[in-house]
């Protein structure tokens, strides 16, 4: 009794406390209006975000093709004046106007230590210092000579050579020395599988292999199965000297530093490559089955940049945190675009980007309080990551801080709709929370797969940056749309770049089709420089995909879009994704796992569909912490991770959640799984279940947890 008492009190407080806040936000919303009305002119930001970005250009019956109505920007002009058309010719460009300006940057480690958790147990950490910088004239002489330094050692122009090391300043520069002698780089995924990496390195048919101190250990095993590898060149860790011995015998293994230095006293010359050379194969992760190669010129990669710049603002003192895979396409572009406009880089990663990244020792700051950057790239998975920490942040404080960071991001949501921005607010609230990257990001670019409403509004507004979505594929060098930094709706992917067009095809099986109504639909194909020249020894799938039409080459992307009235594009299914029930209702499995991630106890989840039932089932990684407390308030205690994601109890009680979730999120009945499994293990690249790039292997899944997956039908 005296409990509930104290409850109800408590509530009282909560609520006259919020009553008395919210009288002194309508008192000063009265006063202040006139002046923000006068300084914001927010009437003009609602006109930006509606004004029309694209137009139909062809109108047949079974398609409709648009084009941007924006015109391209100043340094598009400038490639075009200077006949930029190749990666070579940027980064000469660049060493010339930008010189003694910062390009890339490294963050020393200064010593790995060990640190005693509260838990008792030890783990190394990280004590780190500065960022070392290199200039735009030091990073392209250093090219340079890397790829005099290849030439020394027998690799030939033209010659594919691998790139398979994790993101840092040497992949760039060694990238780009490998473009100064006209050698395409075959870019794989740091995380992906042995024999994914075998098939590559095989497929390629490569002598050369460029990777890291941490990965060299690899091709121990490796190399039986490349035998045309005579060459591992490696990146240096900056704290331990790496391990040489025990490699096949005839196979060199020396340091990146050392080819730089052959190079430097190197008598060859560049053989700058052509705009229709290919510049990458880039491996795709292999979501549906084995990783193709896509052949990626220079023509395409400048298409993407120029494209790029033509959509999101860049200034010359921005700065770049670069953390992504190079090996995919999207950060690699979004790199580039930074290079040819003198912005610099400092390279980070996951295990060193924050404060409190698991590398991190207690004390030391992580890369981006360091580096304090303006701008970054960004995939779905990481940001639904910070928006579920933002969530278990506030939902760990009291009731009252609670009620009150809800009511003031809904104030600032409504002005945000309205056209306002909220000065006050964010500097008492929100520039806390996006202390947590440095305090300075003013732009985040979000691109790899779908991002959900929820987590792109509550970004945007947590942390007061631009979160811009782009919608593109490794086939098309990452180019297709881009949102309008002016755009204030979320979950849309923009308008087309200004260097290719985007049709909408009907999909009849799907009941896709250009006269649906209230927008026309279909399946998505993409046109113009930025598209690819097809896979890499697999021409009967690069006809399959590939065509061209009036000298302009088109990409059948598999995505369902939808163009809406202002010329915007939203993705709205997958070809590979739609499942028919068997009472005739198409479920889109990959929109309802986009949902259904952003609730908080779920870290991963794979959604199946059978087409002989009436219903959905679905495997469900759950979020440990998250768990324990569901299980807690459930009554089991004192259980392990495995003994809860085999406790029936807690499938009935998740089962709850998410159906809750998905009222929120506005799912149909009969899209929301009627049925879960709780996996006990954390779906990695490694179990072969997610590809590199983390997007799930349906037919792998599948396959792993069928009997599960009959249970659940069963029951």
């Amino acid at each position: 009794m005296f409990i509930e008492d104290d409850a109800q009190m408590d509530s009282f407080w909560v609520q006259s406390a919020l009553g008395a806040i919210k009288t002194i936000a309508f008192l000063y919303d009265i006063i202040t209006l006139p002046v923000y009305l006068v300084l914001q002119a927010p009437w003009k930001r609602r006109q930006d975000s509606r004004r029309v970005k694209a137009r139909i250009i062809k109108n047949d019956e079974t398609e409709l093709t648009y084009r941007t109505t924006e015109p391209p920007r100043d340094v598009h002009v400038k490639m075009l004046q200077e006949n930029i058309d190749t990666l070579e010719k940027v980064f000469n460009y660049v060493a010339k106007t930008h010189s003694t300006k910062r390009c890339l940057g490294t963050r020393q480690i200064l010593s790995e230590e060990d640190e005693t958790q509260p838990n008792g147990r030890v783990f190394k950490k990280y004590n780190m210092g500065d960022y070392k910088w290199k200039n735009f004239i030091e990073a392209e002489r250093m090219a340079s000579s890397f790829g005099r330094g290849l030439r020394e050692l027998g690799q030939a122009p033209r010659e594919n050579i691998v790139i398979f090391a994790e993101t840092r300043a040497e992949w760039m520069i060694a990238a780009h020395g490998c473009f100064k002698q006209a050698m395409p780089i075959v870019t794989v995924y740091a995380t992906l599988g042995d024999d994914g990496v075998a098939h590559c390195i095989s497929e390629t048919e490569v002598t050369t292999v460029i990777t890291s101190h941490d990965l060299l250990p690899k091709f121990k095993t490796l190399l039986d199965k490349c035998p045309n590898v005579n060459t591992i060149i490696y990146m240096e860790d900056q704290l331990h000297k790496t391990e040489t011995t025990g490699f096949k015998e005839g196979v060199k293994v020396l340091p990146f530093a050392q080819v730089v230095k052959i190079g430097n006293d190197s008598k060859f010359e560049n053989v700058p490559p052509k705009g229709d050379d290919i510049a990458i194969i880039m491996y795709t992760s292999g979501s549906t089955g084995t990783p193709k190669g896509v052949l990626l010129s220079h023509k395409n990669c400048i298409a993407t940049m120029k494209g790029f710049c033509d959509m999101v603002t860049i200034y010359p003192e921005d700065v770049l945190i670069g953390f992504l895979p190079l090996a995919h396409v999207f950060e690699l572009v979004a790199e580039s675009v930074c290079l040819m406009t003198g912005v610099s880089i400092g390279y980070s990663t996951p295990l060193t980007l924050i404060d409190t990244s698991s590398k991190i020792m207690r004390g030391c700051k992580g890369d981006a309080s360091v580096l304090k950057p303006t701008c970054m790239t960004s995939v779905p998975l990481i940001l639904d990551r910070i928006s579920k920490g933002i969530n278990d942040k506030v939902n760990s404080g009291s009731a009252f801080k609670k009620a009150l960071f809800k009511f003031l991001y809904q104030y600032k949501v409504k002005w945000i709709q309205r056209g306002y921005q909220t000065p006050l607010i964010d500097k008492l609230v929100f520039k806390k929370v996006a202390k947590l990257m440095g305090g300075k990001v003013r732009i985040i670019m979000s691109g790899g797969a779908p991002l959900s409403s929820d987590t792109h509004e509550q970004i945007k507004t947590c942390l007061c940056v631009d979160l811009i979505q782009g919608y593109g594929l490794t086939e098309t060098t990452s180019g297709a749309t881009v949102m309008d930094s002016r755009d204030m709706t979320y979950g849309r992917t923009g308008g087309p770049l200004t260097v290719c067009d985007i049709r909408l095809v009907n999909w009849e099986e799907g009941n896709y089709r250009i006269n649906n109504k209230p927008y026309p639909q279909g399946e998505v194909l993409i046109g113009g420089d930025c598209v690819s020249q097809g896979y890499y020894k697999l021409p009967g799938k690069t006809s399959e995909d590939f065509f061209e039409e009036d000298g302009r080459r088109w990409f059948k992307t598999g995505d369902i879009g939808e163009v809406q009235t202002d010329g915007v594009l939203k993705i709205i299914d997958r070809k590979k994704d739609l499942v028919k029930l068997q009472a005739g209702e198409y479920v889109s499995l990959g929109k309802v796992e986009s949902e259904l991630k952003t609730c908080g106890i779920i870290e991963n989840i794979c959604v199946y569909g059978d087409p002989t039932k009436q219903f959905t089932v679905a495997l469900v990684v759950p979020n440990q912490k998250h768990l324990e407390e569901l299980a807690e308030r459930n009554g089991l205690k004192n259980k392990t991770f495995e003994e809860l994601c085999s406790s029936p109890i807690m499938e009935k009680a998740i089962l709850k959640e998410i159906a809750e979730h998905a009222r929120k999120c506005k799912l149909q009945k009969f899209e929301v799984p009627a049925a879960i499994t709780l996996c006990k293990e954390v779906w990695s690249p490694d179990m072969g279940l997610v590809t590199a790039a983390f997007k799930l292997k349906r037919k792998e899944i599948q396959d792993k947890y069928q009997h599960d997956i009959s249970r659940m039908y069963a029951s």
